[in-house]
């Protein structure tokens, strides 16, 4: 069975699995579009995303203050193996049903939030990597959906940055990064 958001992570995980498997050790410490993490903090950060959204999906409680340390042998084929478990989660109609008891709300926002989790961190990690990630255009209507509903919130609590200005004729993807506070053209 699948749903509309498992469906939109089906599609976006490949991508950002491929971006990970790409990542070499040696650029582990390399800094990222967010300024808060190297290239190892924000994989790890990845993983709590590809594995709390799974919790979150049965309306579990999760703890985000753990720093465990995913990179570690085999965190490659982890991160791949979590990822498809995370479509798996959000493929029960029910894991759309209700509100959040961890965030209070919607549990289909809270998928939402997954998938941005998953597609702009994709794009973090390739753009500090030399990698490139292709993103479907469904993925970037239901992301721009998203912060139309919740980007001045997310903003206010600190999980998007202040929105960055794009050029006119920029592509979805370089406006939605905007919109996050990412520069599209963002070098290190």
């Amino acid at each position: 069975m699948t749903t509309k958001t498992s469906e939109l992570l089906a599609v976006a995980a490949p991508g950002t699995v491929a971006v990970v498997r790409g990542i070499s050790d040696d650029q582990l410490d390399l800094p990222t579009p967010c300024p808060e993490y190297t290239v190892r903090g924000l994989l790890n950060h990845l993983f709590d995303v590809v594995v709390n959204f799974q919790e979150m999906a049965r309306r579990g409680e999760v703890d985000w203050s753990g720093k465990t340390d995913h990179v570690t042998e085999g965190w490659r084929d982890r991160f791949a193996a979590e990822s498809v478990r995370l479509v798996e989660a959000w493929s029960d109609p029910a894991a759309l049903e209700g509100v959040s008891p961890g965030m209070g709300l919607p549990q289909e926002t809270i998928g939402d939030m997954a998938l941005i989790d998953l597609t702009v961190h994709g794009w973090d990690l390739a753009r500090a990597t030399g990698q490139r990630i292709e993103v479907e255009p469904a993925v970037l209507v239901t992301g721009h959906g998203f912060m139309d509903r919740m980007g001045d919130t997310g903003q206010r609590m600190g999980a998007f940055g202040e929105p960055v200005s794009t050029a006119p004729g920029a592509t979805d993807l370089d406006r939605l990064l905007g919109r996050t506070g990412r520069d599209p053209a963002w070098t290190h």
